[in-house]
């Protein structure tokens, strides 16, 4: 039921935003040069390695120095890429993900190889189940970019944050169904249209 859901939700949420996806595509082209999507290695469900997409939110010079994670003033991030992450535009290519079975509505947000690397025994757990678009840890730490201005941003997100939201997930996870899911997806419109503070930070 659940794979089902993912594949109804995805190719309807697909057909209803693909003037979103065209006028993402052009601002993006017109703000700064270079392909409109980034495909970023992240692992998958067992451990998989796979590539997210994301519409492009950094300047393509600068996409592949640096460290994964960014900060709200991060000069990388481009004037739309800055748009595009705080309304949340930028995750609509994974529906695409979740349309080829890469991920789930629901589940833990697929984290890039460099820290799943850092897991505990305890806490690659969390690989047992299909990464989602979101997750209850992904709507608690919308603002996680708070945490990284002016500091050391990676070793701020491995000792503050990352362990955290496995534990959150990892939380979920165990006792989900697909009715829970269903009521997380609506946590998750609402959250957006709170206009809840909105990061620009984050793991690329």
């Amino acid at each position: 039921m659940k794979r089902v859901l993912d594949l109804l939700c995805s190719f309807v949420g697909l057909v209803l935003v693909f003037p979103l996806f065209l006028l993402s595509a052009v601002v993006i082209c017109l703000d700064s040069p270079g392909r409109v999507f980034f495909r970023g290695e992240r692992v998958g469900e067992k451990g998989t390695l796979f590539r997210i997409l994301k519409f492009r939110t950094m300047r393509l010079d600068s996409e592949t120095p640096g460290l994964p994670i960014t900060s709200r003033s991060d000069p990388r991030v481009t004037w739309s890429g800055r748009i595009l992450r705080k309304t949340k535009l930028d995750e609509l290519p994974q529906l695409i993900n979740v349309l080829f079975g890469q991920m789930s509505l629901v589940g833990p947000r697929p984290e890039d190889p460099r820290y799943v690397a850092l897991y505990t025994p305890s806490q690659r757990e969390i690989l047992a189940f299909r990464p989602g678009i979101t997750s209850p840890a992904s709507i608690e730490y919308r603002d996680e970019s708070l945490l990284f201005d002016g500091e050391d941003t990676e070793r701020i997100y491995v000792e503050r944050v990352l362990s955290r939201k496995v534990a959150i997930d990892l939380q979920y996870l165990r006792r989900a169904t697909v009715v829970s899911d269903v009521g997380m997806i609506f946590r998750t419109v609402l959250s957006l249209l709170r206009n809840d503070k909105q990061p620009t930070g984050g793991v690329r």
